[in-house]
């Protein structure tokens, strides 16, 4: 079998020096060209058409993600995601049993990851494409239609709060408090029942009358009265859910 023709995608050079040195020993892959920006690799994936795609996640105007997008899921070489922890990436690659690894990349993670790569090459030279790539990709077209970032007012300015740095969101009348997870508040004037009508459903959930919680931002779940929970967030806030609202979270947990 030929080596798999494979492109290193990352905006940091030392982790694509990283990459290519791990793979330097491995006669399964020939590292064919390497790119710094999601744009030069929408442009060298066209023109080399390489069978495997090392892509960052994370980089300036085109990400990862665009670079998915833009090439589509038919078109896609074997794509094994590199990523700083990114708790949406990786359950979005969870959830879709696509590869992935995290910086710094472990050698036996990578070793993997080929493994992986030349079963999926066998597959797709046989005519069988990879329905994962196509599964994310409408995911991500969903979650476009959720808020991504918020709008937050304050001494005479405001800036952009992304929903992903909310751990927890709390009503205060015809105001929301955004409990970010860096510690920091901010109010904004709308309704907790409009925020919740925007927030995606599969990473923010309602637990009561006055409450909705990143679930990403729960560290625990314990038992208390009557079927209701208390919810015990990574910074040590404790939440519990209503009967009125608490059958969401139950259901998540099974």
């Amino acid at each position: 079998m030929k080596p798999l023709r494979a492109l290193i995608v990352d905006d940091e050079p030392l982790s694509r020096e990283r990459v290519a040195t791990l793979l330097a020993p491995d006669d399964r892959v020939l590292v064919a060209g390497e790119c710094a920006d999601g744009r030069q690799a929408v442009a060298a994936i066209r023109a080399v058409a390489p069978d495997l795609v090392f892509l960052d996640v994370q980089m300036p105007e085109l990400d990862g993600f665009g670079v998915l997008e833009e090439i589509g899921a038919a078109e896609m070489p074997h794509v094994v995601f590199v990523t700083a922890y990114d708790s949406y990436a990786i359950r979005a690659f969870e959830v879709n049993a696509l590869d992935y690894l995290l910086k710094p990349v472990d050698p036996e993670r990578l070793a993997v990851a080929v493994d992986r790569a030349v079963e999926q090459a066998g597959r797709r030279a046989a005519g069988a494409p990879d329905p994962r790539l196509a599964a994310l990709l409408d995911s991500l077209e969903r979650r476009r239609r959720y808020t991504a970032r918020f709008v937050v007012h304050e001494r005479g300015g405001a800036f952009f709060l992304p929903a992903d740095a909310v751990a927890w969101i709390e009503a205060e009348r015809n105001y929301v408090r955004l409990h970010a997870r860096d510690g920091a508040t901010h109010l904004i004037r709308e309704p907790l029942k409009e925020v919740e009508a925007g927030l995606d459903p599969e990473r923010f959930v309602r637990v009561s009358r006055s409450a909705i919680v990143a679930l990403e931002s729960v560290e625990r779940v314990e038992p208390w009265f009557r079927g209701e929970h208390v919810l015990i967030l990574r910074d040590g806030t404790r939440l519990t859910t209503s009967r009125a609202h608490g059958e969401a979270f139950r259901a998540l947990l099974g």
